[in-house]
């Protein structure tokens, strides 16, 4: 089975296994995400999903949050670990928003990744999840999987394992593919030396059990 022919195996098996994909990260704006998904850095997105209630609560809007100082910021985003810096790149990103796109997300990945604090796996997400335009995201539940997998040999750089599956993810897959990931790594294919391979849908097909890839 070659690459291409397992991706598209995997996808298959997946949608069958996970119907609705979807990001773990509440939001129903396209700046709360990018808080969010900054915030996650190092922390479940389930914490962050309690944090960032207070966060809303006391600034509601993208010029709220850039009027307050970062050190207001981290008093609330403090449990989510990291809380100066990731409280620093939250104001000054908020700010870059209100001053320079109209409190508007920039919808292209360049731009994104201008914001402080986004990266490619930042910017990939909310690509994919807020524009609906073609994405990888690249979080440790992926780079694991797909490397147990037989998708990737052995990368585990974020960057280079994306643009090792944009060559064999079609396109409008890749952003419902990697959230499938994410519900998979948690649930089957943990990061345990042992994962519940007897349970997962993908042992026949998976390198790790001995699968043939080429």
């Amino acid at each position: 089975m070659t690459k291409e022919e397992l991706a598209l195996e995997v996808i298959k098996r997946l949608k069958r296994e996970y119907p609705t994909a979807g990001c773990t990260l509440d939001y129903n704006e396209a700046w709360k995400l990018l808080v969010s998904v900054r915030l996650a850095a190092q922390c479940t997105d389930a914490r962050v999903n309690v944090v960032v209630e207070e966060l809303y609560a006391r600034f509601p809007d993208v010029d709220s949050l850039a009027d307050a100082t970062p050190e207001e910021i981290e008093q609330i985003v403090r449990p989510c670990g990291l809380g100066k810096s990731k409280a620093r790149d939250i104001s000054a990103c908020m700010k870059i928003l209100r001053d320079q796109y109209g409190g508007q997300v920039p919808n292209h990945f360049d731009e994104l990744l201008k914001l402080p604090g986004v990266g490619r796996k930042s910017a990939n997400l909310i690509m994919g999840d807020v524009f609906g335009k073609p994405a990888i995201v690249t979080d440790t539940h992926c780079i694991r999987l797909v490397n147990r997998i037989g998708l990737v040999d052995g990368i585990k750089e974020p960057k280079k394992v994306e643009m090792e599956l944009w060559k064999i993810i079609p396109p409008e897959e890749g952003s419902d593919f990697c959230h499938r990931l994410v519900f998979h790594g948690r649930d089957v294919c943990t990061a345990r030396t042992k994962p519940h391979c007897n349970e997962c849908c993908l042992n026949s097909i998976c390198a790790k059990n001995g699968a043939s890839i080429v």
